[in-house]
């Protein structure tokens, strides 16, 4: 069965339409989530609304309410929503085209899948498809959901196209709060090569799989052990080192030769046949020191 659609209607460029189904690209179902239960009954809490004056209230009696001043409202009634329309209400417009990496990734919000709606909207579909992977660039053009106008990207992916919600440029917070207060520094130049050095060493092709949410891994072990009337297993704080300063810190990372991730997961690579041998001649004589060290406990005593 097909995924259930967020949004439908037309995607449009100049007099070309094509109609279209937006699917989130996402999905937090597989997320660990809690509930909240009494302590002693452990029945789960339901939330019902409340007023202050008339206590507990039906839902269908709750309305939709804008403050316009402090504790003074305004109803919004359905009708008054349903008469808001505009194009993005039903169709992807597109307004311009611009090179993906002049959007900003702080502006990027929520990805979408976007697919042609029936056979007859798949040929349609394909060219604009085509033509915009072949551009290099993204569309921008606005749609409405949740009752919200959202300003979007669109790229071509393999058969279909993905959809980026863009925040609102009021949504984002300058910079300059943050980092005017840091003051400009001259790196080192040892260090910054070193560092450099550092980026280079660990710099591998990114595969999301490599980086599994741990935490969540190790939550849900718990619980496994909580269900089995274990008691959790309790993880060790991971060592911190003893270097004490930045040229250090640089030295000893650059030292430690170990592979990035993704390379530690090759097989080790076959052992030759001296070594082998030179394994087991030390195995051989691993009961003769044993039983040094035991004829010099038993002396201690």
């Amino acid at each position: 069965m097909a995924p259930r659609a967020s949004w439908k209607g037309y995607l449009k460029l100049s007099l070309v339409t094509c109609p279209v189904r937006l699917y989130p690209a996402t999905s937090s179902a597989s997320r660990i989530g809690f509930n909240q239960l009494h302590k002693d009954t452990h029945n789960r809490i339901n939330l019902k609304p409340v007023d202050p004056e008339l206590g507990l209230v039906e839902r269908k009696d709750l309305v939709r309410g804008y403050e316009y001043e402090s504790k003074k409202y305004v109803i919004i009634e359905d009708e008054d929503l349903a008469a808001v329309k505009i194009e993005s209400n039903h169709t992807l417009n597109i307004e311009a085209f611009v090179d993906a990496d002049e959007v900003e990734p702080i502006y990027l919000d929520a990805p979408y899948y976007l697919a042609p709606d029936g056979a007859m909207a798949e040929e349609t579909f394909a060219v604009l498809r085509e033509a915009l992977g072949r551009s290099g660039k993204v569309a921008v053009a606005r749609l409405v959901l949740s009752s919200r106008e959202r300003v979007v990207t669109i790229g071509a992916k393999d058969k279909g196209m993905f959809v980026q919600t863009l925040r609102n440029p009021s949504e984002v917070r300058a910079a300059s709060t943050y980092f005017d207060d840091i003051p400009d520094v001259e790196p080192d130049a040892d260090m910054l090569q070193m560092a450099e050095q550092l980026i280079a060493q660990k710099t591998v092709a990114f595969d999301p799989k490599d980086y599994e949410d741990r935490y969540e891994v190790a939550l849900l072990a718990m619980i496994k052990e909580k269900l089995k009337g274990h008691k959790p297993i309790i993880a060790a704080e991971p060592e911190r080192g003893n270097v004490v300063n930045l040229m250090d810190a640089l030295k000893a990372s650059l030292a430690d030769q170990k592979p990035p991730a993704k390379s530690r997961r090759k097989p080790a690579a076959k052992k030759p046949a001296a070594a082998k041998g030179a394994k087991s001649a030390k195995t051989e004589k691993a009961p003769a020191r044993s039983a040094s060290g035991g004829g010099r406990r038993k002396a201690t005593k």
